[in-house]
């Protein structure tokens, strides 16, 4: 499988993206190099689609089929750039890192894949797993006592978990209580400039 090998302070600089968005709290020393060249309209649209594919941690293959299904859901309801984050939001791992039982989404991946999750009581391991208003999320229990989750909530402990979603930290579980707004997703990506880069 690909993998963005480039070290995450470097790629965040590149970005002018804050690590805090990825669940990094220690900052580069270095600066963003200050380039007099202009970015160009095409230039500022494959940023913001690279913030977005870095934050979430998803491939281009995967990204567009997000942005398809998007679009194809605008025709309903909502707009293809806000519908865009709001399925990237519901992806299992990064609910799991909203709330607060992965440190980074990475981490929240991993736990995943090595199946130490439920979602309504039966196994998941697949972390793009799109969940739904009424899903319960859950470390299962022969996990739950590992220190491996006491460390990660000692470091979470302090994040607010978004309003789609309410967490239980004693039984180490969530539910999907809402679909977010655009309001309530803090990424700072400008969804509009990736809905013009694929208009095109």
């Amino acid at each position: 499988m690909a993998r963005d090998m480039v070290p995450v302070l470097k790629r965040c600089r590149s970005l002018d993206l804050d690590p805090v968005f990825l669940g990094i709290a220690k900052k580069s020393k270095k600066q963003p190099a200050n380039s007099r060249r202009k970015i160009s309209e095409y230039g500022l649209q494959m940023r913001e689609k690279q913030k977005a594919k870095f934050i979430y941690g998803v491939l281009e293959r995967q990204f567009r089929g997000y942005y398809a299904k998007a679009v194809k859901m605008s025709k309903k309801e909502g707009i293809p750039g806000e519908n865009l984050l709001m399925l990237l939001e519901l992806r299992l791992d990064n609910a799991l890192f909203r709330l607060g039982y992965g440190r980074t989404r990475k981490e929240a991946r991993q736990i995943v894949r090595h199946k130490h999750i439920t979602v309504n009581g039966k196994p998941v391991d697949i972390p793009s797993y799109q969940l739904k208003v009424g899903d319960v999320v859950a470390v299962k229990d022969k996990f739950a006592t590992a220190q491996r989750y006491k460390d990660i909530l000692e470091v979470t402990g302090s994040r607010i978990v978004p309003e789609w979603l309410t967490a239980d930290h004693e039984k180490l579980s969530g539910t999907v209580v809402a679909r977010p707004t655009r309001a309530q997703i803090d990424v700072p990506v400008e969804d509009t400039l990736i809905v013009e880069l694929y208009s095109k």
